[in-house]
């Protein structure tokens, strides 16, 4: 990429008892939204931490808008929304607007109560009573109200309904559209990603398998599809892995348009980014 970053991740390296996020890098550009996707224990949630500062680094670089990450400025310039509501339950939506309201020197109250009202939020009603939606709008607008540059996201929109997760992703579209405003997206909802990303960044047991602009793997990766009981002799040189079902074979290339010409009489479908993941995680080797 080279766009001006909001994030950037230099040879990244944090060691667990088990796991290690391995020297890894990507970057999330300015005015863009990047879809970080991958397997349960991929190392998304720690590479969030670390972005953060919750976690201490083992090695490598994180910046934050042209800055090494860390500072109590940069914690402001960033909205952070988790997969649950992190607001206590006895507290109502006003309550919280002004816990936050001391801890942010730029919180905005007409924004929130904007956002509020958008979301049809009750300002008097317990957290407790919310449904799931309900509190997620809520930890949204909040990381909205602080008017951060960057908005980070783990599994925000996990468990939500179509019609409360398209209202959210409505918002993460406008929240982007000034093109200095960023969103890093973690997310098991791929659909999401295919809809609202402009890149995508696969990780995979700490390691990051490619960093890509959506368009070109919805445009260019293709899936060849073929009975087992055929023998279509693809060669290896011609695609990125392989995997079986009972009646079929099929391989991932990065190049549908040049499979098409040399496998006329296979078929060669389009690849969504869920189907992509899949091959690159659960694929055989070639």
């Amino acid at each position: 990429m080279m766009e001006k970053s909001s994030i950037t991740v230099k040879n990244l390296y944090k060691k667990f008892d088990g796991f290690t996020l391995d020297h890894i890098s990507f970057q999330v550009p300015r005015g863009r939204i990047v879809g970080f996707i991958g397997e349960n224990g991929a190392g998304k949630s720690t590479t969030i931490k670390l972005i953060l500062d919750q976690l201490k680094r083992d090695g490598g670089e994180i910046q934050i808008l042209g800055g090494p990450n860390g500072s109590c400025q940069q914690k402001e310039t960033m909205g952070v929304v988790f997969d649950e509501c992190k607001f206590h339950p006895v507290l109502n939506a006003k309550d919280v607007g002004r816990i936050l309201s001391g801890s942010y020197r730029t919180w905005d109250w007409n924004l929130f109560t904007q956002y509020t009202k958008r979301f049809a939020i009750p300002l008097n009603k317990p957290i407790s009573q919310f449904s799931k939606g309900m509190k997620m709008k809520l930890s949204i607008l909040c990381a909205l109200s602080h008017k951060p540059q960057i908005l980070i996201l783990d599994e925000a929109t996990t468990g939500l309904d179509p019609v409360v997760r398209n209202e959210i992703l409505d918002i993460f579209l406008e929240f982007i559209q000034d093109e200095e405003h960023s969103v890093l997206f973690s997310t098991h909802m791929l659909p999401d990603i295919q809809k609202v990303a402009d890149y995508v960044v696969l990780i995979h047991k700490g390691k990051i398998i490619f960093e890509e602009k959506k368009d070109d793997l919805i445009d260019n990766y293709g899936v060849i599809r073929c009975r087992k009981s055929e023998v279509p002799h693809v060669s290896p040189k011609d695609y990125v892995c392989s995997r079986e079902t009972d009646l079929t074979r099929e391989y991932l290339v990065r190049d549908r348009g040049i499979a098409k010409k040399k496998y006329p009489s296979l078929m060669v479908d389009k690849a969504s980014v869920e189907e992509i993941m899949l091959f690159y995680i659960k694929g055989g080797a070639k």
